[in-house]
């Protein structure tokens, strides 16, 4: 598997990837699916997107993070989204595209990685994932995306 940074041709094999994760809601897919096309754009420096690559006869694309660096802050970066195809879940995927984005942040000089994330129970998988990689709750604000639906930021610090 290669851990690379996106190119066009990712665009729609990324795009399908994205449609296919059951956590995230429509409203989600656009989402993440406009920040894709951002990252692709000519003098884009708000996002950075990995993408996991098993190559066509490996399955393509099985996952990506975005990411980037938080408005008005010094050094301070947004783990904006992070997918694995449901396949893959459990090998490795995840992980790896988390090295290679702290990899790159530390060569950035980040100090902090910020990361915002649902409370509910489907995403509890995805909370284990973070607190694996080392990401601890920092704050959480009661009914924030909806009643019963918690915002969890987790920070990581390098």
């Amino acid at each position: 598997m290669e851990i690379r940074t996106l190119e066009r041709k990712d665009r729609e094999p990324l795009a399908a990837l994205i449609r296919r994760i059951e956590t995230f809601s429509q409203e989600e897919q656009d989402c993440a699916i406009e920040l894709v096309d951002t990252a692709l754009t000519a003098g884009n420096r708000d996002y950075t997107i990995l993408v996991a690559d098993r190559g066509q006869d490996g399955g393509g694309l099985v996952g990506y993070c975005c990411y980037g660096p938080t408005p008005m802050t010094e050094n301070t970066f947004d783990l904006y989204w992070i997918a694995s195809a449901p396949e893959v879940r459990g090998q490795g995927i995840g992980a790896g595209l988390i090295s290679a984005m702290e990899a790159d942040l530390r060569r950035r000089k980040a100090r902090i990685i910020r990361v915002e994330t649902s409370a509910t129970e489907a995403y509890g998988p995805t909370r284990g994932f973070y607190a694996s990689m080392k990401y601890g709750e920092e704050a959480r604000i009661k009914d924030f995306y909806k009643q019963g639906d918690d915002l969890i930021i987790l920070t990581k610090r390098l």
